[in-house]
């Protein structure tokens, strides 16, 4: 294939991929307009304090052609089941990652990049099982971009417990309410605690029960220790009790488990740092004789029976992945 062919292949490539982005921004440029006519609003209100001095600014009302054919694609695909349930299941895994993506723009955006991918690298090997991966790993890198940013911020979520317990009790101590001592949570603790005890505070404001509120949180974050401190709540609220000494006793159990599983960590590093390299040692070693001997590896690929010898290769070694992280995944 001559280097202009992969050349202008690739310059399509990115344009195509400068479109998708175009449309997100075109999906969520609409809110971000209004957000900014009312901060209009809100510092013309400051300066003139008259009332009938203030002039909501004019709307063209029109919208690209690009956001209705988004829009009708989106309302197209709604109509499906299916696609709902992998709405909702997209859509709380992308509130429990803190991604600010709707399901629908996170799903038209992955099957872009993932027909884009699978057409570029169709047409640069001219085999379509190319394309097909390339898809394919658009997809999974998706999904895992999605997981890896839940268990961070989770992560993070989980350190800051501890300290928001302790807050919640000392204003429990001086004399303020539940409602205030989660006020209180989100006003001095950084995110994503403060953003998540805010969204509950305000629900608790608008008249959500607080039961129901506490349920809420608990299915937005997914945390275990955050599950321990609501059922502890719910309970106390039934039955009664000093709050503020369930949640000392709570935060001491939580920085507790907190401190064991830092040393299980660190004593389990051995392990996942041997799960990572004989994972990667065959494609490493793989890679390399590509290299340097390319007609080595060849009947892999070109037998039958080099392909059954791969496909059970492939399974031996997911299967040593998961026997190692089963043997370092210590539960406290």
């Amino acid at each position: 294939m001559s280097t202009d062919l992969i050349c202008l292949l690739a310059l399509i490539f990115c344009s195509c991929s400068l479109l998708l982005i175009g449309f997100h921004h075109a999906f969520t440029f609409k809110d971000r307009e209004i957000r900014s006519r009312l901060k209009s609003l809100q510092n013309k209100i400051q300066q003139n304090q008259v009332a009938g001095g203030i002039h909501t600014p004019h709307s063209s009302g029109k919208h690209s052609s690009l956001m209705r054919l988004l829009g009708s694609v989106a309302r197209a695909a709604v109509k499906f089941s299916p696609f709902n349930r992998l709405a909702r299941l997209v859509d709380r895994n992308l509130t429990g990652a803190d991604i600010p993506l709707k399901s629908e723009e996170y799903i038209i955006l992955t099957v872009g990049f993932s027909v884009l991918a699978g057409a570029f690298f169709t047409l640069a090997s001219r085999a379509i099982h190319s394309g097909l991966l390339a898809a394919l790993s658009v997809v999974i890198l998706s999904a895992l971009w999605v997981r890896t940013a839940k268990a961070k911020r989770l992560n993070k979520f989980n350190t800051q417990i501890g300290d928001a317990l302790v807050i919640m009790s000392n204003a429990l101590r001086s004399g303020f309410s539940f409602l205030q001592a989660m006020d209180m949570v989100r006003r001095e603790l950084p995110n994503p605690i403060s953003r998540e005890f805010g969204r509950t505070f305000q629900e608790m404001n608008l008249g959500t029960p607080t039961e129901e509120a506490l349920e809420n949180l608990n299915a937005r974050v997914g945390s275990e220790d955050l599950e321990l401190v609501i059922t502890a709540v719910l309970i106390q609220r039934q039955v009664g009790g000093n709050l503020a000494e369930i949640l000392d006793n709570i935060a001491t159990t939580i920085r507790e488990r907190i401190r064991i599983k830092g040393e299980i960590k660190t004593l389990t590093a051995q392990g996942k740092i041997s799960g990572i390299i004989i994972g990667l040692l065959p494609l490493i070693l793989a890679g390399a004789l590509s290299l340097i001997a390319p007609d080595y590896l060849r009947p892999l690929v070109a037998h039958p029976a080099g392909l059954g010898m791969l496909a059970s290769a492939l399974i031996l070694e997911i299967a040593g992945i998961l026997i190692i992280r089963k043997i370092i995944d210590i539960r406290v």
